[in-house]
């Protein structure tokens, strides 16, 4: 086993408490838990031939999981983020795979190649310790994101890389700035963080030995403690073709969601 796909979720969401468990209708009107909707995601990155767990500190997350017939990992509440989840559940576990996968469970949205895409750069290049996958927004998801923001809402975060495709830096503000336009010179310039990442042991190891930064504690961002800790992030950029990538973030998100559901066709 070279791979393995954990899955984060806790009740105590700042934003949305009970988040994991919240329900989002489909195409054919069934409703389903976000926590059962990452799970299919995540076997569909599958195809059966990577394992997949489910992190929590949640009976009540635990107890929906095991329902769909997903595999549990019983992690601790002093968890203050998905990359810590992941961390203490592949310690705890005893997991060995070489590249660990955290597919946020917030992202029912995420296609299957987002999740192959990261794993087949790391199986590529030995020296990437960690990378997560961007997508070049369209026209109508900069309008969102912008909307977003006006309104005060937290929503879907943003990535600006060097020419080497490494990550400069993650926003839950709009970057770089479009002075609010979708295009400019003919391009939407702006990348949306997709919240999946793949790691390799030792990376979620050192990340465990850092405490919290400024820049993590203000924008509510796991990832930028890497970056504050002069760790490269490979960004692996991604396409999705007649589709739309949304985390659900807050409550105003679900019929957001349940839109772009029904609209791909996705039960």
């Amino acid at each position: 086993m070279d791979a393995c796909i954990i899955i984060p979720a806790r009740y105590a969401s700042t934003r949305y408490p009970g988040k994991p468990l919240a329900t989002l209708t489909g195409a054919s009107g069934t409703a389903r838990s976000l926590i059962e909707r990452s799970v299919m995601a995540a076997r569909a990155a599958s195809q059966g031939q990577i394992p997949i767990y489910v992190a929590t500190d949640d009976d009540r997350i635990a107890a929906e999981a095991g329902r769909i017939g997903a595999d549990v990992i019983m992690t601790s509440e002093s968890c203050r983020n998905g990359t810590e989840r992941v961390a203490e559940a592949v310690a705890k576990a005893g997991i060995t795979a070489e590249i660990v996968v955290n597919l946020q469970g917030d992202a029912p949205l995420t296609p299957a190649h987002f999740v192959t895409a990261l794993i087949a750069a790391m199986r590529a290049d030995a020296s990437c310790t960690m990378a997560t996958p961007c997508l070049r927004c369209d026209a109508e998801t900069v309008k969102n994101l912008l909307a977003d923001r006006q309104a005060g809402r937290v929503g879907a975060t943003t990535v600006v890389s060097d020419h080497a495709g490494r990550a400069l830096y993650f926003s839950k503000e709009v970057i770089p700035f479009t002075n609010g336009k979708g295009v400019v010179d003919g391009i939407v310039p702006v990348f949306h963080h997709v919240g999946v990442y793949a790691y390799r042991p030792a990376a979620l190891a050192a990340y465990s030995s850092w405490q919290p930064g400024p820049l993590e504690t203000l924008e509510g961002l796991e990832q930028l403690r890497f970056l504050e800790n002069g760790h490269p992030i490979r960004m692996v950029e991604v396409s999705a073709p007649g589709a739309v990538f949304w985390e659900l973030n807050n409550p105003s998100d679900v019929p957001l969601i349940e839109g772009y559901l029904a609209r791909m066709g996705w039960e």
